[in-house]
């Protein structure tokens, strides 16, 4: 017994000897572009040849469908599969889970302003079991045609719009509100698929963390630090750029994690959102790659726990692959998430 443990003690030394490398302390590795960058690139092979392992469509419910039964949508979940490479869909939702037609036949279902008229410009009223029950069936009915490879779902609110502001609404901030939407939704999904985990969107002004509601099981947060600046590392707390300091954003994660577990939580970030750099407006400008900003920020999130990150990716078409051939950013964002180990401290 002895000898045996004394050859076991050599066989590890060797692996060592020869560098056998730690896994990633990343699993999510995404990209998130939408059904033009699709329709025009073959994005399961790139997002493989540049190490990310998931790649998500964007932005609406109805023209991603419309995408994924066409010709070139069925080429696109080909390619995923024959590359290893996950399929998932982040989606402004509430205005197709709700519809705005609805209102005439039932306004209560809508939010309610701060002038106190229902109006159907955004989201809904949480407090209304017809809406959430609306909401809730239509989320399925999408979810059986755009299901996720990896069983995780998003389904936003309307983006960054108000929510409602009746006696009973008023009194949830907009992360809560959100938060109750998504239980229902994730209890309905549930039923057709019990590996069904649903994104909470911390965003915009949903940043705060929800305290009046607890998530349902299968619930996971979803962090976008939109109101941050990619010139400085988000460590940086000395930055107070486009609305909301670094600081600010770090403290609202932390909060966030406090509810919310780490190790199933994901970052969507922008380092490589072409169409935000843009201004959302083509003819798209080259990528102002920051790799030093990247590496740093994915350093922060892990020490914080945090396993799963994705990027928007909107405007990498073949037109902007055209302009600017050059694909080093989404090769050093595969390699600094593949090659990234968090040090034990």
């Amino acid at each position: 017994m002895k000898r045996l443990s004394l050859i076991v003690v050599a066989l590890c030394a060797a692996l060592a000897v020869v560098g056998c490398k730690p896994q990633s302390h990343y699993q999510m590795k995404g990209i998130i572009v939408n059904t033009q960058d699709l329709a025009t690139v073959d994005w399961g092979k790139l997002a493989a040849e540049n190490g990310i392992n998931t790649v998500g469509t964007h932005m609406f419910p109805g023209e991603v469908i419309e995408f994924i039964q066409s010709e070139k949508g069925q080429a696109f979940l080909a390619s995923c599969k024959e590359h290893g490479v996950d399929v998932e869909h982040q989606l402004h939702s509430m205005a197709e889970l709700l519809p705005r037609e609805l209102f005439s036949e039932d306004s209560t279902m809508f939010r309610m302003d701060e002038n106190g008229r229902r109006v159907a410009d955004a989201n809904c009223c949480v407090h209304s079991e017809r809406a959430l029950e609306t909401i809730a069936e239509n989320a399925v009915k999408v979810a059986e045609i755009l299901r996720p490879t990896n069983h995780r779902y998003y389904f936003w609110l309307d983006d960054g719009k108000p929510v409602c502001q009746c006696e009973k609404c008023k009194e949830y901030t907009e992360s809560e509100q959100a938060l109750i939407i998504e239980n229902r939704i994730i209890a309905a999904l549930r039923e057709q698929d019990p590996e069904a985990q649903l994104a909470h969107l911390a965003y915009y002004n949903s940043l705060k963390a929800p305290r009046k509601v607890k998530p349902a099981e299968g619930i996971f947060l979803e962090f976008a630090p939109f109101l941050r600046s990619w010139e400085k590392p988000l460590a940086d707390l000395s930055v107070e750029d486009r609305g909301m300091s670094h600081a600010q954003n770090m403290a609202h994660l932390k909060e966030n994690l406090e509810v919310f577990p780490a190790e199933t939580a994901v970052v969507l970030e922008y380092w490589l959102d072409v169409s935000l750099f843009s201004g959302w407006k083509k003819p798209a400008v080259q990528l102002p790659w920051r790799r030093d900003v990247f590496l740093s920020d994915i350093n922060t999130y892990a020490e914080l726990g945090i396993k799963n990150v994705t990027s928007f990716g909107v405007y990498m078409d073949s037109a902007y692959f055209e302009a600017y051939p050059d694909t080093t950013p989404l090769k050093e964002y595969g390699e600094g998430l593949k090659n990234y180990v968090l040090e034990s401290k």
